[in-house]
């Protein structure tokens, strides 16, 4: 196991512990004011069954060769959701994850096709949040064909883009969520180093990234909404849906349904939404 790897499995027991009240688990509080938030790393050890030593080590990134038991009854302990314990064992395990084919920065003529014969935005995301390929829908809404290469990636876009906060409404929502498919997409692809390349860009050219990168967070992207504002003034509500393709699971079709609106006199996005 590298130890940059380990470190970060670490970091997000550390950061899950602080999430689980006492009392979700069964553990009695009493008066006093705890020190920490979330169980204390003695509490973890109990539930998990391992000795607290043990525990601390994987914590502190001391920790080598956690068998597959311990990592389940860790997930266990700690509550973790079925996305957040594929993240952990990811983080446990890199050589699983580093196997991953890196999908290409293409994608075959018919999902081209594919792509323009919906009528809906559409788009394919790649790892790093790279956008692959799109239609002519989704280049309305996003102007995707008039960004240079580099910058037809939607982290990118959400934090270094300085018409970010103008386009997407819910900024912060969709910060949050964009930092937590990050996370996940960042440990499955371990051996790529443009996700850590990607990462140090983020941090360094917006503040608001590096918070929200340490809390931990994952999720997938598999549907969900968004409030956007393309550059004709319009406000479209949309909801949107993910679908990965047989034989390229690292790449994602992402297809909006969207409800365009009137956009309300006076209301406007949060001028410092964006890049800050």
């Amino acid at each position: 196991m590298s130890n940059a790897s380990f470190e970060q499995l670490g970091d997000f027991l550390r950061a899950c512990r602080a999430r689980v009240a006492p009392e979700a688990v069964g553990l009695p509080v009493f008066g006093r004011k705890r020190r920490v938030a979330g169980l204390r790393r003695e509490e973890v050890a109990q539930l998990a069954g391992v000795s607290v030593d043990y525990y601390v080590r994987l914590e502190q990134g001391r920790g080598q060769h956690v068998s597959d038991a311990v990592l389940d009854a860790i997930g266990r302990a700690l509550r973790l959701d079925p996305t957040e314990s594929e993240h952990m064992w990811d983080l446990a395990r890199p050589t699983r994850a580093g196997v991953r084919r890196v999908a290409p920065s293409t994608v075959r003529p018919g999902v081209q096709v594919l792509l323009d014969r919906i009528d809906a935005p559409a788009f394919v995301l790649g790892p790093c949040m790279d956008v692959a390929a799109w239609n002519a829908a989704a280049d309305a809404v996003m102007g995707l064909s008039a960004m240079a290469p580099h910058e037809r990636n939607m982290a990118r876009h959400t934090f270094l883009s300085p018409d970010a906060g103008r386009f997407y409404p819910d900024w912060e929502r969709v910060a949050a969520d964009t930092v937590a498919f990050l996370r996940l997409d960042t440990a499955r692809h371990a051996a790529d180093a443009r996700m850590a390349a990607l990462v140090e860009e983020l941090t360094a050219g917006n503040p608001r990234f590096r918070p929200l990168w340490d809390a931990h967070q994952v999720a997938e992207k598999t549907h969900g909404s968004k409030r956007l504002r393309p550059a004709d003034g319009s406000v479209l509500d949309t909801a949107y849906e993910s679908l990965s393709f047989p034989g390229d699971p690292d790449l994602l079709l992402i297809v909006y349904t969207t409800a365009p609106r009137p956009v309300r006199p006076g209301i406007e996005p949060a001028a410092t939404a964006g890049r800050a």
